[in-house]
């Protein structure tokens, strides 16, 4: 995550090719320029498309990355969502929930690859979430579905925080997959939520296992 200078938030999740250790090293690779980018003013389109340049650089080609971006834009007053990623994202307002699935490209293997960007208006009572593969295809070992756009409407029901949506999701996850998941779970939600803040404080808060 990494504050625009222009106002607002932009949150990276990738997810590199494979697994373990050399798709973590590759989702490093990725997320960190283009939250470089993203903090230096380049626009969340632009900074995915260098991303994919870099990675295919770096790696010949060879090697992909499912990357998504959501921004909180004050400078637009708009919500900002990028795909690079079979994985859609999700919008809700209320109990409406919009899949974003419009078909669009892992980073780092085609030349011409570019985003598909969705602009939405910053509006009270509305969550965007973003996650990786194990949240979407969990449980499928096991012959279950997690039917996430109807798991996501009851969730939102509940007014949830930002965390506490995404716990329900990754706790959902996995439960389907008997606990024992089958590929990394990684979720990210944005809200727009109506909530008094004294004295306008900002609070970022990070919980990291040791």
């Amino acid at each position: 995550m990494i504050e625009r200078p222009h106002g607002g938030l932009s949150i990276v999740l990738v997810d590199g090719q494979s697994s373990g250790r050399g798709a973590k090293i590759v989702s490093n690779i990725v997320a960190r320029k283009a939250i470089s980018l993203l903090g230096e003013g380049v626009r969340d389109g632009a900074a995915a498309r260098a991303a994919h340049d870099y990675l295919r650089t770096h790696r010949s080609g060879r090697v992909s990355a499912e990357l998504q971006i959501i921004s909180v834009d004050l400078a637009s007053r708009t919500l900002v969502v990028s795909r690079n990623a079979h994985c859609p994202a999700f919008v809700v307002r209320g109990i409406e929930v919009q899949t974003l699935d419009a078909e669009s490209e892992s980073i780092g293997i085609r030349v011409s690859t570019k985003p598909v960007i969705v602009e939405l208006p910053i509006e009270a009572e509305t969550y965007v979430v973003a996650a990786s593969d194990g949240l979407l295809e969990a449980g499928i070992r096991h012959g279950r579905t997690l039917a996430v756009p109807t798991l996501l409407a009851t969730l939102a029901a509940r007014r949830l925080s930002a965390q506490g949506l995404a716990d329900a999701l990754l706790d959902a996850a996995l439960a389907a997959d008997d606990y024992r998941p089958g590929d990394d779970v990684s979720v990210v939600v944005a809200a727009v939520l109506p909530e008094d803040v004294p004295h306008g404080a900002r609070r970022f808060t990070v919980s990291f296992p040791v």
